[in-house]
């Protein structure tokens, strides 16, 4: 072979054993993913609702100073519970009591100009008669004695305000609670040209819990109390609980006291107010918490566990399917009120069929998975 042709030769026997080679193969088929699931059941239900709100004291009173003076000293501690009546600050009152002596001075020169008003009327009015002296000046007599008398009355007065004054230099509590800090301390000049505040005083047992509710809900729920499926707020058989903003549940049920009478237009929600006995004060002011209202038993209806439910913009909720084939569907579904760890399904599922509980991630219609019965943590771990 001629040495010029012998690259020529080797390409071509290059290209001949690489035709023989099998092309590469493409990336690996992931297996199946594993999820759990958990049937669509038919069951009676309870009906609760969920509902934001936050705790507020069921009385709130300022303690203020109601006259000028110096404060003196501060009877109680901070953070305590306090009775009604009870003694909390001590402003000077010195000054209240000079003030009092006054006023009892002053009633005590009107009760003498009183008397001789009065001594020198009778007198004139016997002289009127015997005609000694003219009727004018009989009558100017008696008009004197009627100011004297309205000078004692305005001289009276003076001294109940003047010993009310005193007494409010003994600055006393309110209504029975929990006191906060003071605003002031011993020495500062308080009430002069306004009522300075000292303290707050909270009412915590009870409590109220403030909370709103979608105007549509609540009439939705006003009718179905109306057609008898459902328990009036009321009700005896209504129940009300309370879970902290950890999602623990409160040991004290408490009641639905009232809903506010218009909506407000710019939220569409309607204002309500629940009541819970606190005797441990562990309903603070201010706490976030939420309502349970159950609202009694209904029919038996279609029920989903709220963890499978997926929620879009708006509220609407959506589920992973597993059918026959072991392939994931897509599922737009609609529900009504919660019992429990539930939804209560109105539309989209149908009893007996699988959801997918956990693996959504996993998960994607049409893909094909590996179901298992889903598992509660509170039994995962019972035999």
């Amino acid at each position: 072979m001629n040495a010029a042709h012998f690259p020529v030769f080797l390409l071509a026997a290059l290209c001949l054993s690489g035709c023989g080679k099998k092309a590469p193969a493409g990336p690996p088929q992931m297996p199946p993913a594993a999820v759990t699931v958990a049937p669509v059941v038919s069951e009676p239900v309870n009906v609760s609702i969920d509902l934001p709100g936050r705790i507020h004291a069921i009385r709130t009173a300022e303690v203020r100073a109601r006259v000028p003076g110096i404060l003196l000293q501060q009877t109680f501690v901070e953070g305590a519970e306090v009775k009604a009546d009870e003694t909390l600050f001590k402003i000077d009152p010195a000054p209240l009591e000079a003030a009092l002596a006054r006023a009892k001075a002053a009633l005590a020169v009107a009760s003498a100009t009183r008397d001789q008003a009065a001594s020198i009327a009778v007198r004139y009015e016997k002289l009127a008669d015997s005609k000694a002296v003219s009727h004018q000046e009989a009558e100017n007599a008696a008009n004197a004695l009627k100011v004297a008398e309205a000078e004692v009355l305005s001289a009276e007065a003076g001294v109940k305000t003047a010993e009310l004054n005193l007494s409010y230099a003994t600055v006393t509590a309110p209504i029975s609670g929990r006191i906060g800090k003071a605003q002031v301390t011993e020495g500062a000049l308080v009430g002069q040209g306004d009522a300075t505040r000292l303290a707050v005083i909270q009412q915590l047992d009870p409590v109220h819990l403030d909370f709103t509710q979608s105007a549509n809900e609540l009439n939705a729920l006003k009718r179905s109390i109306s057609e008898g499926k459902l328990e009036p707020f009321a009700s005896p058989k209504t129940t009300v609980k309370l879970l902290l903003d950890d999602g623990t549940e409160y040991a004290h049920p408490g009641k639905v006291l009232f809903s506010e009478v218009s909506v407000d237009p710019s939220t569409g929600m309607v204002a309500l107010r629940a009541e819970f006995a606190n005797p441990d004060r562990l309903l603070l002011p201010g706490m976030f918490a939420r309502i349970r209202i159950s609202l009694g038993a209904r029919e038996p209806s279609l029920t989903v566990l709220q963890r499978a439910v997926t929620r879009a913009q708006g509220g609407a909720g959506s589920v992973f399917v597993v059918g026959e084939n072991k392939t994931v569907e897509l599922r737009m579904i609609h529900t009504s009120a919660a019992t429990g760890d539930k939804w209560i399904v109105t539309d989209g599922l149908k009893a007996g069929e699988s959801v997918i509980i956990e693996g959504h991630l996993k998960a994607h219609p049409g893909a094909t998975v590996v179901p298992s019965p889903f598992v509660p943590s509170n039994k995962a771990g019972k035999s």
